[in-house]
């Protein structure tokens, strides 16, 4: 237990000192920014309803630090070793997205950031640049996975901000 306290302080740290470097400001937020930030930013697209609304009921900082102790808990895929392959995997993601995917707002907030969060690097990617006889008229971007599904993002304005395509 004493260890889970000490991989969340450390885990809420360097939360607070990414998002500081992604132009937010450590000085001046309170410990409920942190939480806040964990809840609307770090696991917006994992967080059930049932999960979020029991967290909006925590009343202090003591059963937040618990609860998130818990929510990671529950997406172990190992438990019992002391690494946790899903938020490991989930965080590495976020920055992938950030890096990656950032047009006018943070890579993980675009289309393509979300998508890429929640499913993982696509089996195939294929990429349409426009072409006035016989191509698109915008860039597009499909994203094949093995199991069947396809996003197709499409770059309407021609600044490169993709958005997800929700024709069929």
């Amino acid at each position: 237990m004493k260890s889970e306290r000490w991989g969340l302080s450390a885990f809420l740290l360097l939360s607070t000192i990414w998002a500081a470097s992604l132009g937010g400001q450590v000085s001046g937020r309170s410990p409920g920014d942190v939480y806040q930030k964990w809840l609307d930013e770090d696991v917006v697209y994992i967080i059930t309803s049932e999960e979020r609304a029991q967290y909006l009921r925590l009343t202090n900082n003591k059963d937040r630090d618990q609860f998130i102790v818990q929510f990671w808990l529950r997406r172990d895929p190992t438990p019992g070793t002391p690494e946790n392959e899903f938020k490991e995997e989930h965080y590495r993601r976020i920055a992938f997205a950030n890096i990656h995917f950032a047009d006018s707002v943070a890579g993980w907030r675009t289309d393509r950031g979300r998508i890429y969060i929640l499913n993982g690097p696509p089996e195939e990617t294929e990429m349409l640049s426009p072409s006035l006889s016989t191509g698109p008229i915008h860039a597009t971007q499909t994203w094949h996975y093995k199991d069947g599904r396809r996003f197709r993002f499409t770059d309407a304005c021609d600044c490169g901000e993709y958005h997800l395509d929700l024709k069929p």
